[in-house]
């Protein structure tokens, strides 16, 4: 396994591992800013943790990175056209789009079955992206909603049937 790596062989291979899609929102200024993010990951229980990568080239992410308080929104199956939305490089990302806000400025997606308000506990340089990691403040479930799936560079729908194996 000496062989050099090709970028693109390598996002492939990264596409083989399903991953949620979140929506990373704030108010900047008034008004929304946002962008989707399909790398959120729980880090810790205690403290609360939780961790996102955003792209160096992101133009979003600088203006949320200098804010107090970040919403994170787990996009429901039905969102495929809100993250394709939130991830579009020009263009009213917010367009058409419910969303709520908190007093302290984290910006949630109706419709979504997760929301997570956090403050930035910390960032991490991680080659071309950087790596942040997020104190959750406070969290609201909406159960009954099934998370939209990101797999192989698809939307995909969880299948949510009797389980397979022994839970652990």
């Amino acid at each position: 396994m000496n062989k050099i790596l090709d970028s693109r062989e390598l996002r492939d291979a990264y596409g083989h591992f399903p991953t949620g899609v979140t929506a990373l929102c704030a108010l900047c200024e008034g008004r929304p800013v946002g962008m989707a993010a399909s790398s959120f990951m729980p880090v810790s229980l205690d403290p609360p943790l939780a961790s996102v990568c955003a792209s160096n080239t992101s133009r979003t992410w600088p203006a949320l990175s200098q804010l107090s308080r970040l919403g994170v929104s787990v996009l429901a199956e039905s969102q495929d056209s809100t993250c394709r939305q939130l991830a579009a490089a020009t263009g009213d990302r917010f367009a058409g789009l419910e969303w709520e806000a908190t007093a302290e400025g984290a910006v949630f997606i109706k419709g979504a079955p997760v929301w997570f308000d956090c403050s930035i506990h910390d960032r991490f340089a991680a080659g071309d992206h950087v790596l942040v990691l997020l104190r959750i403040e406070e969290l609201r479930i909406y159960p009954g909603i099934s998370p939209l799936v990101f797999h192989a560079s698809e939307f995909r729908h969880l299948d949510i049937g009797p389980p397979r194996a022994q839970k652990l």
